[in-house]
């Protein structure tokens, strides 16, 4: 973005926005004030738009009656002003910025480890596979107790705390002081920082022998590159059909997302468009290379799915490629640009929409304001549309036609070609709170942690454990106690109401503790309503 650029779309919006509320409020605060005094700004203060706001701030920071953080109170002027024009343009604080880019980087620095707090100790979950913890000798079940001079067990320390102590730049060193069942003195490893891979690609394996799944979780810079990876492997194993689960994905880079689309068309088919104000519309298209081209394609989305999740299903289904199945998608047809400023901090700017193959933006309305644009979300849940397709109407207007003559709409995300409803049999608010307090996830960690060494002696690999492992009713019971000690009672027809599902959750989290994600979908896609329907749904193909 070039400086006129950055004038007329940032600086001058926030000036105009923030001398207006500035405006109101010190006319206010004129026409209140006790005292005679009347301030009246002299030409000098008269400034053209781009000195408006530092004089502003300036009379703010000399002359208000108490002192005022001014760095602060301009940070939170511009993130006020962008939430104004739509509600993806957002400001980054530099404090916040490598939480937030990290993740759409596909990597971050730092020891190479999944941790949890338990009991106030800091207990290692999982071990980055080659990274630095496990190089050194680091293990799953292990505790952090020290890390350089500072003990950090029993002090109530955070999340937050843990990570600002473990993270750090490549090639630095970081002590820490382990304990490990079964040996008395504590391990003192020293451990270099490296670059940790984020996975955005989880759980490639074969559903059949011809059938392969993936789960998408963001659109990272290493997204494509990992689907391409997982891909290979599973069609040398015979993959003829593939179900791309985008889930809860709410999208990340647009690039990721056009590249892998590029693998499913043939080579001049249309991905996407975008266009802005001040933007040129730009065109993208499949080319030649196409790994995926004869591979039978059903993309998984639902209401959480959204932005780049949306242009992958909207190519497929615009070009009559694949079949869509699931729930309406969340309807993010924006595009964002990152702005870096001197200070570390950033700002994402809409400058284009973009549009599906047929034309068709889906970008759902937010002329009602950021709450009301958040709401809508759960204004499905309230309205039936998650449980039935029947309450979903679209205008005429927003009908579009694909290649095959199917109708399609804009206006608000991608409805799918197969409607699958939440599933809610067994669901009862026990097993919510059981399930989003963490109270299944903490029991599932402790009896890992117990009988780590005896699980992985008689299970050794996730689909052994799938087909072998049952929750017994001892097992069973002991989540239930488990959940009474953690403060919540007992209910006994919720909990018979859903025993089979918190028995195949349990099994599920249990098999991804030892095993990792994949531990979890391979047992839980077998009961999944929308990924049988994807492998029903290439079977009637044939």
């Amino acid at each position: 973005m070039n400086k006129n650029r950055t004038f007329l779309y940032i600086i001058l919006p926030t000036i105009i926005s923030f001398c207006i509320v500035v405006g109101i409020y010190l006319g206010a605060y004129l026409s209140h004030n006790s005292s005679d005094k009347t301030i009246i700004f002299s030409n000098n203060h008269q400034a053209k738009g781009t000195n408006k706001l530092n004089e502003i701030l300036s009379f703010i920071k000399d002359m208000y009656v108490d002192t005022v953080n001014t760095t602060e109170l301009t940070e939170n002027s511009i993130a006020s002003i962008l939430a104004s024009l739509d509600p993806h343009s957002y400001y980054i604080p530099a404090k916040e910025f490598n939480d937030m880019n990290d993740p759409l980087e596909g990597n971050f620095q730092g020891i190479g480890v999944e941790f949890r707090i338990v009991e106030d100790t800091v207990m290692v979950i999982a071990v980055i596979a080659n990274g630095p913890s496990e190089k050194v000798g680091i293990e799953a079940g292990d505790r952090i107790v020290k890390v350089d001079t500072t003990s950090i067990a029993g002090i109530g320390i955070t999340n937050e705390q843990v990570i600002k102590l473990l993270k750090g730049p490549k090639g630095t060193k970081v002590n820490v002081n382990v304990t490990r069942k079964g040996i008395a003195k504590q391990l003192k490893y020293t451990i270099t920082r490296d670059e940790i891979p984020i996975f955005s690609v989880e759980s490639p394996y074969m559903v059949d022998d011809k059938i392969g799944f993936i789960k998408i979780n963001r659109f990272a810079k290493t997204t494509y590159a990992e689907f391409l990876k997982a891909t290979k492997i599973l069609l040398k194993e015979g993959m003829e059909s593939l179900i791309i689960d985008l889930r809860g994905n709410g999208g990340g880079v647009m690039s990721a997302a056009t590249d892998i689309a590029d693998e499913i068309l043939s080579k001049n088919k249309m991905v996407v468009y975008t266009q802005g104000k001040s933007r040129a519309k730009e065109e993208f298209y499949a080319t030649a290379k196409g790994i995926l081209e004869t591979t039978n394609i059903v993309v998984l989305i639902n209401e959480s799915s959204a932005s780049a999740s949306e242009i992958i299903a909207g190519a497929i289904q615009d070009n009559d490629r694949g079949t869509i199945i699931g729930r309406r998608s969340f309807g993010k047809g924006l595009v964002q640009e990152q702005v870096m400023w001197p200070d570390g901090s950033a700002l994402r700017l809409t400058v284009a929409r973009y549009y599906t193959p047929s034309g068709r933006c889906i970008q759902k309305p937010y002329d009602e304001g950021k709450e009301s644009y958040n709401l809508e979300s759960y204004n499905r849940y309230t309205s039936g549309e998650l449980l039935s397709a029947d309450s979903i109407h679209f205008p005429d207007s927003l009908k579009y036609y694909t290649p095959s003559g199917k109708v399609v709409y804009g206006g608000g995300g991608i409805m799918p070609d197969i409607f699958v409803p939440m599933d809610t049999i067994g669901n009862t608010n026990y097993f919510y709170e059981l399930r989003y307090r963490g109270i299944m996830q903490d029991f599932s960690l402790q009896y890992v942690d117990e009988n780590r060494d005896k699980l992985k002696k008689e299970y050794k690999n996730a689909v052994v454990f799938k087909n072998k492992f049952r929750v017994n009713n001892d097992l069973f019971n002991s989540l239930i106690k488990f959940a009474e000690k953690s403060e919540l009672p007992r209910n006994l027809m919720e909990i018979k109401q859903s025993k089979e599902l918190i028995e195949r959750t349990l099994r599920a989290t249990i098999s991804k503790d030892l095993f990792g994600n994949f531990g979890y979908y391979v047992i839980i896609n077998d009961e999944d309503k929308t990924v049988q329907e994807a492998i029903s749904s290439f079977k009637v193909k044939k």
